[in-house]
């Protein structure tokens, strides 16, 4: 039995997220299928981010385990075949040790929000960016962003079906910046609450279109309560862009 590593690149807008469900095509049960194609071998895929429906990868990390004797080219292109419907692409496979695992192991986690500013929405861009039309104030955003970044307790910014033990979490980067159109919201941290990216990409769009105050930022957090957050930016401008080991 060999333990497989492949990094994942992926559209979400046709899935119901990256966590095989009863009510739709996931991420993990197409890449499960393929690996059945290939292989004839029924598996478990584990990731190292649960993305919801509509959120995109560019770098998912996922581990499998085959008995089949295979060489990292072939799993790749083996499952590109297998996935060529889908959109789904395996970027690298690697053989790795079977201490490894895609979720436990991964230290850090990296996500990228991408917000198109401007009047005119994407024809091309169409479910991959967050469209607002009102121009937002970028170094206002970064400087209320910077108020959320460390060790807190981030009840405000988290789904209320949330699952997580505890709220608290330590927030390591919380960027902004302004790339042409577009608007970029960098976040990396060990680990993230349910929709905690989308809540503070809202919450901070409050702020650049002059909604809120920095300060009414920093309340928001001290009040640990989801009601007193900003709304949930939608799916389509979330990428998981790397977890790093």
């Amino acid at each position: 039995m060999s333990r497989w590593k492949i990094t994942v690149e992926y559209d979400g807008s046709g899935f119901v997220g990256w966590q095989r469900q009863a009510n739709g095509l996931s991420v993990q049960e197409a890449i499960e299928s393929a690996i059945t194609g290939f292989t004839g071998e029924t598996i478990t895929l584990h990731g190292a981010g649960r993305t919801d429906s509509g959120v995109h990868a560019l770098a998912q990390i996922a581990h499998f385990d085959l008995a089949k004797e295979t060489d990292a080219d072939t799993v790749r292109d083996a499952l590109n075949h297998h996935l060529k419907s889908r959109a789904v692409s395996i970027v690298a496979a690697e053989s790795v040790t079977e201490e490894f695992h895609a979720r436990f192991s991964a230290v850090r986690r990296d996500y990228l929000y991408r917000i198109l500013n401007r009047r005119a929405p994407s024809a091309l861009e169409y479910a991959r960016v967050w469209h607002v039309a009102r121009p937002l104030d970028v170094d206002i955003m970064h400087r209320a962003a910077q108020s959320l970044v460390g060790n807190h307790d981030f009840s405000s910014f988290r789904a209320l079906r949330c699952q997580a033990k505890s709220p608290v979490k330590t927030l390591d980067l919380l960027s902004v910046s302004r790339v042409g159109d577009e608007i970029h919201i960098a976040a990396q941290a060990r680990s993230f609450l349910h929709n905690q990216v989308r809540i503070l990409t809202g919450t901070l769009k409050l702020v650049g279109e002059g909604a809120w105050t920095e300060k009414q930022v920093v309340s928001a957090l001290e009040a640990k309560d989801r009601t007193a957050g900003g709304p949930t930016a939608p799916p389509d401008g979330l990428y998981l862009t790397q977890v790093v080991y």
